[in-house]
């Protein structure tokens, strides 16, 4: 049993890293935030069966997407696809004109935004959290935090924005993470924001106040939203439902409840 961690430490040390080369997109990409999936399959190893098959699907700029669909069904695996956490073995995904598949790694993640399921804050302070690049101003990261509703909050430490934050954000509880995530994404001005079924861990309340912040500031911008509950994506403008990793429906939230054999009107008396 003590050699365990000895034979986990050499099996990771000879997985294969990720390539971070590529040619950089332009200074402002994404500048409006169009997203096409042309033909897409992706799958978590070569070994495995597809967790995607032929996805394609194209995003206005500006446009609100519910992504939903049963356990298992492909919705995550869609959105780390766009992050490249999973590559693609066949298909392109292109965002305002540039092939991610291309691009280096870290400027695609640095231009996306994702407001995850389970929030992450590290070690450190408020200040690096919000803004680990140093390139904000404090009154940028004042209004950032006015903006998701946590002013009132950091304003009571006597240390504002050089708070100590602990371990995996423990000091805060899992609503407030799920903010300080908001004001994170919003400092990005990311013209593509992904919410991977962020209002999962936390309760209506603050669930409410996610949703109306998140449909104020990033009213022009691309926003894909993996729903946990179906009815945080009523207001979308184009729903997919997702089944054994293709899109079986795409249309508005009005269209797919006019028609009672569609899955997503299941889902949603399901839900009731």
């Amino acid at each position: 049993m003590q050699m365990n961690p000895v034979e986990r430490v050499q099996y990771y040390a000879g997985v294969p890293t990720e390539n971070y080369g590529g040619k950089k997109p332009p200074f402002n990409w994404p500048s409006c935030g169009a997203i096409q999936i042309e033909h897409v399959s992706v799958r978590y190893d070569k070994t495995l069966p597809p967790v995607l098959q032929d996805v394609t699907v194209y995003v206005q700029p500006g446009e609100k997407v519910g992504i939903c669909g049963r356990t298992g069904s492909g919705k995550s695996s869609l959105t780390l696809s766009l992050l490249r956490i999973i590559e693609t073995f066949k298909g392109k995904i292109i965002i305002d004109g540039e092939n991610i598949a291309l691009m280096p790694l870290t400027t695609l993640r640095q231009r996306l935004s994702i407001i995850p399921q389970d929030p992450i804050l590290f070690t450190g302070t408020i200040r690096t959290n919000l803004d680990p690049t140093r390139s904000k101003s404090d009154k940028e990261l004042w209004n950032a935090l006015e903006i998701a509703q946590l002013k009132p909050i950091v304003s009571e430490f006597n240390l504002g924005l050089d708070t100590s934050v602990s371990e995996g954000g423990e000091n805060f509880s899992v609503g407030q993470r799920q903010l300080f995530c908001l004001a994170r994404a919003f400092l990005r001005n990311s013209r593509v924001l992904i919410m991977d079924e962020a209002t999962a861990s936390i309760d209506y309340s603050t669930e409410k106040l996610l949703q109306e912040v998140v449909a104020s500031v990033f009213k022009d911008k691309t926003v894909l939203t993996i729903a946990h509950r179906v009815s945080t994506i009523r207001e979308s403008d184009t729903i997919w439902v997702l089944s054994d990793g293709e899109i079986i429906e795409c249309d508005s939230p009005a269209n797919l409840l006019a028609k009672e054999t569609s899955e997503f009107y299941s889902m949603v008396q399901a839900n009731k």
